[in-house]
């Protein structure tokens, strides 16, 4: 995007978003067909596709609407917390370079055990000792995670083999070869250590796992470990902070 389409988009998204009360009171039809950027803090459990559903339906709802365009900009596992972008109507259009800006994480790994999944989706498959770990050796494990790296996505993920989701393959229990893929880990911070608990947050470039990482760290580490607690705080320049709750919106804009 260049310069002056990035300041235009810059005030279409702060006459629209930082309006919300107003939005929600007196917003017509046209104004989430011609587009919308709605920032929703996705709740614990939910699917990304569950939250812009959830948008979708009270828009519709609300203005008698058949169908209307609606995505978001970066999928966030049901496991997970935070910040989703979703875009209505003309501001679908701007999904792909949503996705592509650099995004924040906050959350836990826990150390001295692994799951399948690299997250508490699956059940702990081994356990270590961390009786020799200390939080200087954590920090340098981090360092060897932080910059351009090679990382291999999780077999529980949604990514496309042969036509079919990596976790469809996971769950029947076959073997599939993924291959490492370069992503950018900007900072990669460790907040707290209290074992077996680390705390840390993490600033990468789009398709990064932040499961991969949990995993790859206790590798580093002669050990194990796997992502216990994920939050996405920011998106680019916007923040979790906020960020509304999808059914929140819902009841403010159908008035309930």
């Amino acid at each position: 995007m260049d310069k002056f389409a990035s300041i235009k988009f810059a005030k279409l998204y702060y006459r629209h978003f930082y309006q919300i009360p107003l939005i929600l009171t007196k917003a017509s039809a046209e104004d989430f067909l011609n587009g919308q950027l709605l920032l929703i803090d996705k709740p614990l459990g939910w699917s990304s596709f569950q939250a812009v559903n959830k948008l979708k339906w009270a828009i519709r709802k609300k203005f008698g609407l058949k169908k209307i365009k609606i995505g978001h900009a970066g999928t966030l596992d049901p496991l997970a917390t935070g910040l989703l972008l979703i875009c209505t109507g003309k501001f679908t259009k701007r999904i792909n370079d949503l996705q592509g800006r650099l995004k924040e994480y906050t959350g836990t790994i826990t150390l001295g055990a692994t799951t399948p999944s690299y997250d508490l989706e699956t059940d702990i498959d081994k356990t270590f000792s961390i009786d020799t770990i200390s939080g200087e050796m954590i920090r340098e494990a981090a360092s060897q995670l932080t910059g351009d790296i090679e990382q291999r996505p999780p077999i529980f993920s949604a990514l496309k083999k042969d036509g079919k989701r990596l976790y469809e393959y996971a769950r029947e229990g076959k073997e599939v070869i993924i291959k490492k893929r370069s992503v950018t880990v900007s900072e990669f911070e460790i907040v707290k250590v209290l074992l077996p608990e680390v705390h840390f947050r993490i600033i990468c470039s789009k398709g990064t796992y932040i499961r991969s990482l949990a995993h790859d760290l206790g590798l580093l580490l002669n050990n194990g470990g796997y992502l216990s607690k994920l939050r996405r705080t920011k998106i680019g320049d916007y923040t979790v902070d906020t960020a509304i709750d999808p059914v929140t919106f819902a009841d403010n804009l159908l008035g309930n």
